[in-house]
C-alpha cells in the first residue's frame, strides 16, 4: 500500500464506559483513540452484489496502516460521516503491513 493513497485524516474511535456520579447509571460514549491517515474506497455496484444477501450492510472499505487492537466494536468518523466497522482483514502478504476495513455507514449504538 502506497502512503499516497492514504489521503483522509479519519477519527478511529472505540467505546468508553462511564458511571454517571448522581444516578450511578453506566453512561456508553465514543472516544477517540487515534486520527490516522486512511483510503476510503466506495464498493463498486459489482462488488455490492458479490457481497450477497449476509453483507449487504457493507458500503465501502477503508484502508488503514496496520493497528494492533482494531476491531469490530471501533468505528472511523470522517467529515461527520459515521463508519461502523464490520470485519477488520490484514494483508495478503505480511499480515502486518495494513489492515482493510469492511464498513457500514451510519450511526453505532451498540
Amino acid at each position: 500500500m502506497e502512503g499516497g493513497k492514504l489521503r483522509h485524516l479519519v477519527s478511529l474511535q472505540g467505546r468508553l464506559s462511564t458511571r454517571d456520579a448522581t444516578t450511578g447509571a453506566v453512561i456508553m460514549a465514543w472516544a477517540e483513540v487515534a486520527q490516522i491517515w486512511a483510503s476510503i474506497e466506495p464498493l463498486s455496484v459489482r462488488e455490492f452484489l458479490a457481497a450477497g444477501a449476509e453483507q449487504s450492510r457493507v458500503s465501502a472499505r477503508i484502508v488503514i496502516r496496520y493497528r494492533n487492537g482494531v476491531d469490530r466494536s471501533m468505528r472511523i468518523v470522517h467529515r461527520g460521516q459515521i463508519y461502523n466497522i464490520e470485519g477488520v482483514l490484514p494483508d495478503k502478504v505480511s499480515g502486518r503491513e495494513y489492515l482493510t476495513l469492511p464498513v457500514s455507514e451510519g450511526v453505532n449504538d451498540g
